[in-house]
């Protein structure tokens, strides 16, 4: 069984000489972005010829191609060909992770700057981020880096006007609409709420990336002397379970 959405038509643009970009839309959707990952499958499944990478994010896939092994033109034409009449299988399922956060203090530097600019208590902030349900819509900035979606609007609020140089690994960020989990120590100008002990990028790891787009992922507070035993386990994982899309998103809804 399949649920056919309805989405503007395609829009393919040029990026640079050797890729395209297919748009599916505009914005930030459940909808959308499962359509611009399940053409991301289409395209690998067709092998076509010349391209050298797929790269989706929210709601577009760039294309990269070999411009001695195919055209602009022709390639073009394929994708949107296979960008025509996505639809979605009803019971898609997914990963949800349980991931353990340290909110606070030293692990979060910004929860009571979130929660005053919020009009709540740091309690009532870290219990709205540990109800969401939040979805991984894309990787991207660094490797593994987490874009999330599905932040209470009341924590909706602009990123930092002065960005850290360094934040540490494992940091569980607000900014904008979107939640993130940082993989690396990295420059940021997120707002950050905690630290959780999961790796979610490990060379020594196989894949090296514990998220990938389309999982679901519930954040669980926890003590520092928590996240200090966690951390020093050799190849801790968060808990995992499978669980089928949510009916909303097979209707085609927004996010």
């Amino acid at each position: 069984m399949s649920v056919t959405t309805s989405f503007p038509a395609p829009v393919l643009r040029p990026a640079g000489d050797s890729a395209l970009i297919v748009e599916l839309g505009d914005g930030i959707a459940q909808d959308l972005n499962a359509a611009v990952h399940r053409l991301d499958r289409r395209i690998a499944d067709a092998a076509l010829p010349g391209i050298v990478e797929t790269v989706p994010t929210y709601r577009s896939i760039l294309v990269q191609f070999d411009p001695a092994v195919t055209a602009a033109e022709p390639l073009g034409q394929a994708l949107l060909g296979l960008a025509a009449e996505l639809t979605q299988t009803a019971a898609e399922p997914q990963l949800r992770w349980i991931v353990p956060v340290c909110f606070g203090g030293a692990h979060g530097e910004d929860l009571d700057d979130v929660a005053r600019r919020s009009g709540l208590s740091a309690e009532e902030v870290v219990r709205l981020h540990c109800t969401a349900d939040y979805r991984v819509y894309m990787l991207g900035f660094s490797p593994g880096f987490a874009y999330l979606g599905g932040l209470p609007e009341v924590l909706h609020q602009p990123r930092r006007e002065n960005p850290r140089m360094v934040t540490p690994a494992g940091s569980v960020m607000q900014g904008g609409a979107q939640a993130a989990i940082s993989p690396i120590a990295m420059p940021s100008g997120w707002h950050l709420l905690g630290r959780t002990p999961a790796r979610t990028f490990d060379l020594k790891r196989e894949p090296p990336f514990l998220l990938a787009p389309g999982d679901r992922i519930r954040f669980t507070a926890i003590s520092a002397a928590e996240f200090d035993r966690l951390e020093g386990l050799s190849g801790y994982l968060p808990d995992c379970e499978t669980v089928t899309a949510p009916a909303a998103l097979l209707q085609g809804a927004a996010a």
